[in-house]
């Protein structure tokens, strides 16, 4: 089905019944939301994935039925930067893993900013797979974002898109250790050779 293209009137069931390329095309003609948006914990939902392939990584990372995927959390640590993690449902308790760096930086895919989630930040197994988010605003509370991951360039040019909805739960609080003197680089960014990003600030590290 074609996704309703009208920012404006475009829902979360326009998101799920779209296809990847749609998802990706509809993802450029996107705005970023900034760093202070971004505060809080957001229903988190995997879209329809461009392969077969991704479909089965995807259900593996975060479909499996006795931990499933639940949700993303934000805090803005600066005016610049800010920080998260992902939550899943695991034994009744819902639990938080894969910390990561929030940021606003050039997008892969059209170099237009993006509320970027950088995993390398914090030690996790996203962080060794080169997990790399890009987050854009649909219209109030409804976001669209294309995950990547991969070892080689070729790998994190695959769209991996994902859905998330704002709610009125706080976020959780911090948790990961960071990755000593990390900087981004343009593995995370790679249109990062034509703008700077400071490296994460003590604020940001607990």
């Amino acid at each position: 089905m074609l996704l309703n293209t009208d920012q404006e009137v475009a829902t979360y069931l326009d998101l799920r019944e779209a296809g990847s390329f749609e998802l990706l095309s509809f993802f450029r003609d996107l705005p970023s939301p900034g760093i202070k948006e971004m505060n809080g914990d957001y229903d988190a939902t995997l879209l329809q994935q461009p392969s077969l392939a991704a479909e089965i990584n995807g259900f593996f990372a975060v479909g499996l039925p006795f931990s499933p995927w639940l949700s993303k959390g934000f805090r803005p640590v600066n005016e610049t930067e800010g920080r998260g993690y992902n939550s899943f449902r695991q034994l009744g308790k819902v639990i938080q893993r894969y910390p990561m760096r929030t940021m606003i930086a050039p997008s892969r895919y059209d170099g237009r900013d993006s509320y970027t989630l950088i995993y390398r930040a914090y030690r996790s197994m996203c962080g060794a797979i080169n997990m790399v988010d890009e987050i854009r605003r649909v219209n109030d509370g409804l976001y669209l974002a294309i995950g990547t991951w991969g070892f080689t360039k070729r790998q994190r040019q695959i769209p991996l898109p994902f859905a998330l909805r704002a709610t009125d739960r706080p976020y959780a609080g911090d948790i990961g250790t960071p990755a000593a003197s990390f900087v981004p680089s343009v593995r995370e960014v790679p249109a990062l050779t034509v703008r700077s990003i400071t490296p994460l600030t003590s604020e940001g590290i607990n």
